[in-house]
């Protein structure tokens, strides 16, 4: 991963425009998995730091973004933002990002791997750090265009995560379902306001316009 300021527009509908946009944050957002396992929560310290260790095959599928600070790569996107992960043999993940803008619904496809410092062994992952790359596969080996992406909290039962990076300029929520209740959005901003993210920076997302397909 890069630079806060060298954001990566995970959104792009052109590889040349994501290349010349790199580097920062690419979002994920996943399905709900069939099997939830316990998480080691992240010791205390700095505001960023990520779990300690998260199951890969328990975070894979459907996330749906609820909440985010707005950047300019997801500007394009009205509602309905997920990302679905597939863990692959050689322990990369698949990502598949989607949202729907005014002229449809954008899917953009790219791979997310452990970060350097972290371990992914017997399925999990060393602490929560990736890097993600939505370049084409050609193009990953120039070592630019890949995000840092860190797992910070899992709510109970896996049913929410917050997702940011080391300059906590980006933030994501996600939800395995579109939609917080109050009692989950009171925890969620309990953890935020804890490791000093700025409340009224963070915009939810908005209800879809028109019914989301499958």
């Amino acid at each position: 991963m890069t630079e806060a300021s060298t954001a990566e527009r995970p959104w792009a509908g052109s590889w040349l425009a994501a290349a010349a946009a790199a580097t920062s944050l690419a979002t994920l957002l996943m399905s709900p998995s069939a099997a939830v396992h316990a998480q080691v929560p992240a010791s205390a310290g700095a505001a960023t730091q990520p779990l300690a260790q998260l199951d890969l095959a328990a975070y894979m599928g459907r996330w749906h973004q609820v909440a985010l600070y707005p950047n300019r790569f997801q500007a394009q996107c009205l509602d309905s933002t997920s990302a679905t992960y597939t863990l692959r043999p050689d322990g990369r993940v698949t990502v598949l990002n989607r949202c729907r803008t005014k002229d449809g619904w954008d899917e953009t496809e790219g791979v997310a791997r452990p970060r350097d410092g972290a371990q992914a062994r017997d399925g999990k992952l060393s602490p929560a750090s990736l890097e993600v790359s939505l370049l084409p596969t050609a193009l990953r080996w120039l070592g630019v265009g890949w995000g840092q992406y860190d797992v910070l909290q899992l709510g109970p039962g896996q049913q929410w995560a917050v997702v940011s990076e080391p300059s906590q300029q980006y933030l994501w929520v996600l939800a395995r379902t579109p939609r917080l209740d109050a009692a989950q959005w009171t925890e969620v901003d309990a953890l935020l306001r804890s490791r000093g993210f700025d409340l009224s920076r963070l915009r939810r997302e908005p209800a879809p316009a028109l019914a989301q397909t499958p």
